[in-house]
């Protein structure tokens, strides 16, 4: 277990006065059976932001603001506290799904929002081959731990090379990208092969060894869940199963579902980002 506080700072300035905005940010951990918020705030400033907030159809927490007067900059901090208690065990056969399974019409029925691929998770014809070829006569879970395998024997980690619309079989080319893009082609590997993928956005404390209270500079983080019989978590990244330091915030088909911050605008000219994420461990 372990019980962490997340500050996470996002936001725009502007070369020139941006007079209407519309946004949607996507920075509130969610709550579910391996994680609990005890406490959680979201802040827009300029403070004359008109605030809402609702869960989408992913079942992610959403605030939404629009700003309606004149404004040079946008920021938005979001500070939760959340408590992690995850459980890795490794299922006996018979709690596991068959291809039978999968390819029944309840399954396909029920995952349908998992199994298409979309612009962002295609990875392409290459990609396909190759891991049909690596999984024929595994059974699902098994073809989902191999195809994580491959991952890591095949793609580094390397900033820079990609970009947010880079796609999977972009990255595959490149054989290097950031967490995103591991993400994007475990799932669109996955799902080539009919296995129920999706985008999981969130955090990860990068530093287990730090001490109780000592605030770690930190970053978003991007990993991916299969089901074969039920959901497995895994971190193409840090090629190992999401531990009690990954908190969760949105879960999509990819990027695009679960971005931080988005909006429209009207005004503003040229903007520079800044994103700022502080992690601390409580217990």
């Amino acid at each position: 277990m372990s019980r962490l506080r997340i500050e996470h700072r996002t936001g725009y300035r502007y070369d020139n006065s941006v007079t209407l905005s519309y946004n949607e940010a996507r920075m509130t951990p969610l709550t579910d059976s391996q994680q609990v918020v005890l406490e959680s705030s979201l802040t827009v400033s300029p403070s004359s932001a008109v605030v809402s907030n609702y869960r989408d159809y992913w079942g992610t927490r959403v605030t939404a603001f629009d700003m309606q007067t004149a404004h040079d900059f946008l920021e938005v901090t979001s500070l939760t506290t959340v408590e992690v208690h995850r459980s890795q065990r490794i299922p006996a056969a018979e709690e596991t799904a068959d291809w039978d399974v999968l390819r029944s019409d309840p399954v396909l029925d029920d995952y349908a929002d998992w199994l298409p691929q979309t612009r962002l998770s295609e990875p392409g014809e290459e990609v396909l081959r190759s891991v049909r070829g690596l999984t024929d006569g595994l059974p699902p879970h098994e073809a989902g731990h191999a195809l994580m395998a491959w991952l890591k024997a095949e793609m580094q980690y390397v900033p820079g090379v990609t970009g947010v619309q880079s796609n999977a079989e972009e990255v595959w080319n490149h054989r290097k990208g950031v967490c995103q893009d591991l993400a994007h082609l475990g799932i669109g590997a996955l799902r080539g092969l009919g296995i129920p993928a999706r985008y999981v956005s969130g955090y990860l404390h990068p530093k287990p060894d730090a001490g109780i209270g000592e605030a770690v500079t930190g970053e978003s983080h991007a990993w991916l869940e299969w089901w074969d019989g039920e959901w497995r978590s895994w971190d193409p990244t840090n090629a190992g199963p999401i531990s009690d330091l990954h908190v969760s915030v949105a879960r999509g088909r990819d990027y695009r579902d679960v971005s931080p911050l988005k909006g429209i605008l009207s005004g503003g000219g040229r903007s520079e980002l800044k994103v700022q994420v502080e992690v601390t461990r409580l217990a």
